[in-house]
């Protein structure tokens, strides 16, 4: 047994390495590859099934599709089955996805279930995380419900309601001073004496639980949206509903997959420095102050494959400014949506290339408004 729990009902983690192709080893839960350090991928693509009708909800439903155990439990609070609400914009057909709706409030909770789960299959009896807030918060939340003991690594400038809601669910929360990337550091940190790190971004087991997004949307509107417009930082959730767009193409069930519009926030946009700038754009980015707290990654880890996926859909990256995060807040609330500001990215960036995107628009909102940091001036 490792100091956080070891495998001990047979369970082999799903991943190989994306550089060496080594499976993970067996007896242990590893974020990266031991033996050359690089980034875990599934090791089978995730594929799509319509489900049969019946009464459970979310990702319950699309149980058999995810990288878990079959005899395994799923580690649930109801997470999933958000409404997609609809209306038109200047002529034009736009849906939100309120993934802000989920348990913890934010859609942080589809990969959560899957990660915890995977946990406890394994035999894991506590974890280290490091996250901006809704993350750690969905994490210490499903952690909670399994039983399991978590410590949960989080910058100084994080939201005070996400820290709360962190604490509220049992687990510790460690501050640690300066940028997100501190954070991050100090979590490897606990990994290297032996801590089970069970990270969101390192670990693709979530994105599993995320594409389920796309399967709902697909549902719900009876076909594929043209266009996905959607917050990025880490890009999992990018990366995750693009998979599920796309499984759903290889089965059959949609004809093409939409259009992906990233957004990022101006004052941390790494993503879109390179697809503007090359390597060379790189020069240009700060981790810099922004409302949008939960995109505010300066290094991501799978940022290759978030780049790939937008070029490979005919998309592109949007920056938007303080201002317009700000406007979007208050646009959206007067639509009846009340998220955060990491949501409300994608107001600005649909309004500014509204006539160009083929529709159905579908924008994700990722994260309540009750967890957004300060009050909104424009409210």
């Amino acid at each position: 047994m490792t100091p956080g729990g070891g495998p001990d009902q047979g369970y082999s983690l799903p991943l190989r390495c994306s550089n060496c192709r080594r499976p993970a080893p067996e007896g242990t839960f590893p974020f990266r590859c031991p033996t050359c350090h690089g980034l875990y991928e599934l090791s089978q693509p995730i594929d799509f099934v319509a489900p049969a009708a019946a009464p459970r909800r979310g990702l319950a439903r699309f149980r058999q599709l995810l990288p878990l155990p079959p005899s395994g439990p799923l580690v649930s609070m109801g997470e999933g089955g958000t409404p997609l609400v609809g209306m038109r914009v200047r002529g034009r057909e736009l849906y939100f996805k309120c993934e802000h709706l989920n348990p913890t409030g934010s859609f942080k909770d589809r990969g959560s279930a899957v990660l915890v789960s995977a946990l406890v299959a394994a035999g894991v009896t506590h974890a280290v995380e490091d996250s901006s807030g809704n993350a750690g918060a969905s994490f210490a939340a499903y952690a909670a419900r399994a039983g399991l003991s978590a410590r949960v690594f989080v910058p100084d400038s994080a939201s005070p309601a996400k820290r709360l809601q962190i604490e509220a669910y049992g687990a510790e929360v460690v501050q640690v001073p300066g940028p997100r990337t501190a954070a991050a550091e100090r979590v490897q940190q606990e990994a290297s004496s032996g801590a089970v790190y069970a990270s969101h971004a390192y670990l693709p087991l979530g994105q599993a639980g995320l594409a389920t997004i796309a399967y709902e949307i697909g549902e719900q509107l009876g076909r594929a949206p043209g266009t996905l417009v959607l917050p990025v930082g880490q890009g999992t959730l990018l990366l995750g509903c693009v998979a599920g767009f796309d499984a759903m193409r290889r089965a059959g069930a949609i004809e093409r997959t939409p259009r992906v519009i990233a957004v990022q926030a101006q004052a941390c946009a790494p993503l879109w420095a390179v697809l503007a700038g090359g390597a060379a754009g790189l020069t240009w980015v700060q981790e810099g102050p922004t409302r949008a707290e939960g995109i505010r990654i300066l290094q991501p880890l799978r940022g290759d494959a978030v780049l790939r996926a937008v070029e490979a859909s005919s998309g592109t990256i949007v920056p938007v400014s303080e201002d317009q995060i700000e406007e979007g807040e208050h646009e959206l609330g007067r639509l009846g949506f009340y998220v955060e500001p990491t949501s409300a990215v994608v107001w600005p960036a649909v309004m500014s290339l509204l006539d160009e995107l083929a529709e159905p628009i579908v924008a994700v909102l990722t994260g309540s408004g009750y967890k957004a940091p300060t009050p909104n001036p424009k409210r």
